[in-house]
């Protein structure tokens, strides 16, 4: 994920303070939480989740999915940042603060309404929620916790684009296409943030993580930090994992994988995980979207991966750049695919019907690779998309109305 983001705060009106919602009920009884309540500077409250029937203590400071992912309980998430609405949920009982939910993605009249993002809002009392769980049974999600990183490489791989190797401080369990959490330092007078990256390597490699970053001009993660501060050497907190864009090992389907960006890292980590670890019996097939070549990254490394697995087809594609420039610079045309990438997805396969589809990279890629594959023949519920937001898209609502987060 680009990680992104400079938040816009949002005015509720009709609430009794802005930002709030609240739906009175009785204080819940204490005698059931599973986590006995921490004695900080903070207020903590109980929170319910229905219909698990599951119940955490968050503190006050704290966004409610923070508190389940860390009480390992699982709820819908993919931005973490109140931009794309995958973890919205209704409230039943207690008072919450909407926090830096954008007015795009929790609109004025859903928070009258009771509902809530969770990534964002933060209890005001005991609080009850009704989430859509719907856990693959396949998956095993791992509780979110903290840790210490330490870059030991940077390198610049494409335009504009850095590959970070991390190693944290103990060893992490998660699943190839999930992600992490690193809390920027403050600069300049600005306090500590957190942004989010995907991690690309495999989930046996469980101490040195590697992650892929496109610069944001203007942005305080990477223009701010890692384009600019951040050295070999350096330490950070980090938390996680996060992300329910997964792969789903007990499939056998064959997977078009679509990425643009740097949204080939949890791509990435899927796919060494489904073909060197042995973890996926199908085949798979990677369309790499590039405007030109300067763009693309580990071209080489998966057309290795492609001559070693031969479940394992790789179709690089450039959007602006013509197979005569490529002969021109001394390079083989025939080794790259021309136009749109969903342009050459719907050349290659006349139907998709049994295939799944793994999606990720800029929002509007991501639409449009949503429109082919359903215009394939591929349904909704065999696709699974994750797009990567920047500091624009906070305010600019780029929500997809057709499939459900």
């Amino acid at each position: 994920m680009t990680g992104p983001l400079a938040f816009v705060s949002t005015h509720l009106g009709g609430m009794p303070r802005a930002g709030r919602t609240r739906h009175t009920s009785p204080v819940l009884s204490p005698s059931t939480v599973e986590t006995t309540k921490a004695k900080t500077m903070s207020e903590s409250f109980i929170v319910t989740v229905e219909p698990l029937g599951r119940q955490v203590v968050c503190r006050d400071d704290q966004s409610i999915l923070d508190a389940c992912l860390r009480a390992g309980v699982w709820l819908p998430h993919s931005c973490t940042h109140g931009t794309c609405a995958t973890c919205k949920c209704e409230i039943a009982d207690g008072e919450v603060d909407h926090g830096e939910a954008s007015s795009f993605a929790l609109m004025d009249f859903e928070r009258d309404e009771g509902k809530l993002l969770t990534c964002c809002a933060k209890p005001r009392s005991d609080v009850t929620i009704e989430a859509d769980i719907d856990v693959d049974e396949d998956i095993e999600m791992f509780p979110v916790q903290d840790y210490v990183g330490t870059l030991v490489a940077k390198d610049e791989i494409a335009r504009d684009t850095v590959r970070l190797i991390v190693e944290v401080d103990r060893d992490i369990a998660f699943n190839a296409g999930q992600y992490m959490k690193f809390t920027v330092p403050g600069a300049a007078g600005a306090e500590a943030c957190d942004r989010t990256w995907s991690i690309g390597s495999p989930p046996t490699q469980g101490r040195t993580l590697e992650f892929h970053i496109r610069n944001v001009p203007g942005g305080r993660g990477t223009d701010g930090w890692v384009f600019k501060d951040l050295a070999v050497g350096d330490t950070f907190p980090m938390s996680g994992p996060y992300g329910r864009f997964v792969l789903h090992t007990g499939e056998d389907n064959h997977t078009i994988m679509v990425a643009g960006g740097t949204g080939l890292a949890p791509i990435k980590s899927m796919l060494r995980h489904g073909l060197e670890n042995e973890m996926y019996e199908g085949d798979m097939t990677l369309y790499q979207g590039g405007r030109s070549r300067e763009w693309l990254y580990d071209v080489d490394f998966f057309r290795a991966l492609a001559e070693e697995y031969p479940q394992f087809t790789y179709r690089p594609c450039l959007s602006e750049e013509t197979a005569e420039q490529v002969e021109a610079s001394g390079d083989d045309p025939a080794a790259y695919a021309y136009g749109m990438v969903t342009d050459v997805i719907a050349a290659d396969h006349p139907s998709l019907s049994g295939c799944k589809g793994y999606l990720c990279g800029p929002p509007l890629m991501v639409e449009a690779a949503l429109k082919t594959m359903m215009a394939k023949r591929l349904f909704p519920r065999d696709i699974y998309r994750e797009e990567f937001f920047n500091e624009g898209d906070k305010s600019g609502g780029v929500n997809s109305p057709l499939i459900k987060r």
